[in-house]
């Protein structure tokens, strides 16, 4: 790797610039990582299980798995009812 200073030019060598089809493809399966994460993570805190959440919310306990995975491009509408109705927490997003 040459002259890498940050995390930045990291991603550029390794996917390309922002903009081209690999490094859209990497920012969408990170998100979907992230997104997976913060869904565990809240779940487990509510000490329910991807059968009880997906009860709750009208879904089924292997699509709750696959986001869990970030195996799962889900819209921000279903993760909003995902939190909200099923964990009974708030969803804040922002842009910075």
């Amino acid at each position: 790797m040459k002259n890498i200073t940050n995390f930045e030019d990291l991603l550029s060598e390794k996917y390309g610039a922002r903009g081209c089809n690999e490094r859209d493809q990497y920012e969408a399966d990170s998100l979907a990582f992230r997104l997976g994460v913060m869904l565990k993570e809240a779940r487990a805190e509510a000490q329910i299980t991807q059968e009880e959440l997906a009860a709750k919310t009208g879904t089924k306990k292997s699509y709750i798995s696959k986001i869990e995975r970030g195996k799962s491009d889900i819209q921000i509408s279903t993760f909003q009812r995902l939190i909200e109705i099923g964990l009974g927490r708030h969803l804040n997003i922002s842009i910075g």
